[in-house]
């Protein structure tokens, strides 16, 4: 099974019962229309700018610290909290786009052609799976996609798109370029990840934007550069939460 690859899912998770709310829109940029919404993503009555109440705090610190190094720039919000149906949704579409891309049929590629797309969709999607005890990072409300516009609004370029797969969504992967406009992306990236890491987020290892503090992946990073410190996960699945309320 593909989640089988991701390791974060072994992590503890002790929900805290913190409730979700809402991020103030007017103290950060945020991008308009959410690109999900736009592709008719069945949130219902949800919203995707919605996180939990610690994560929201410390969102305002990483903004704080940015803020501190760069005079008037400001996080931009790209997407939050996922119902389990819109990881669905967007895990199908990213499929089928990719399946386009490569000149194929869904309805007739072979086994071996699907688990290929599968592989790679799955690098940077986290399979919507229902058992509570692997939730998607984002049905959490503990991660968040996020990037920089500076001081006249205008989105910071960090050398990828959001949701872009491939090599170059990596954090690092212009760490190394000789070229000034590559650099440039890497230092932005790196300031991105220092203000947030600030405020005690830890990034995705193989995406610039996604960030999230205090579900699984969180844990298991935390675990990763503190072996001598256990670390379990305080977020499980929002709609888990409601169920239990």
């Amino acid at each position: 099974m593909p989640h089988s690859m991701k390791p974060h899912y072994g992590s503890p998770i002790t929900e805290c019962g913190e409730p979700l709310v809402p991020i103030p829109l007017e103290r950060f940029a945020w991008v308009s229309p959410h690109p999900y919404m736009a592709l008719a993503a069945p949130y219902g009555d949800k919203s995707p700018f919605f996180v939990r109440q610690t994560v929201l705090e410390r969102l305002d610190q990483a903004q704080a610290h940015l803020q501190e190094q760069r005079s008037g720039w400001r996080l931009q919000i790209f997407d939050a909290y996922r119902p389990l149906g819109v990881q669905q949704f967007m895990v199908d579409y990213t499929f089928q786009t990719v399946v386009a891309e490569a000149g194929l049929d869904s309805t007739i590629m072979t086994e071996a052609e699907r688990q290929t797309i599968l592989e790679r969709v799955y690098e940077f999607w986290a399979p919507p799976l229902a058992d509570p005890a692997t939730p998607p990072p984002h049905s959490t409300g503990a991660a968040i996609d996020l990037t920089l516009v500076d001081q006249i609004g205008i989105p910071v370029e960090m050398g990828s798109a959001i949701d872009e797969l491939s090599p170059r969504s990596y954090p690092n992967y212009f760490a190394t370029s000789v070229n000034p406009e590559e650099q440039r992306y890497d230092a932005d990236r790196q300031l991105l990840c220092e203000s947030m890491e600030s405020a005690g987020f830890l990034r995705h290892p193989k995406e610039w934007w996604h960030f999230s503090y205090g579900d699984q992946l969180w844990a298991w990073l935390y675990q990763q550069a503190n072996p001598d410190f256990g670390a379990i996960a305080r977020y499980g699945r929002v709609e888990e939460l409601t169920k239990s309320a």
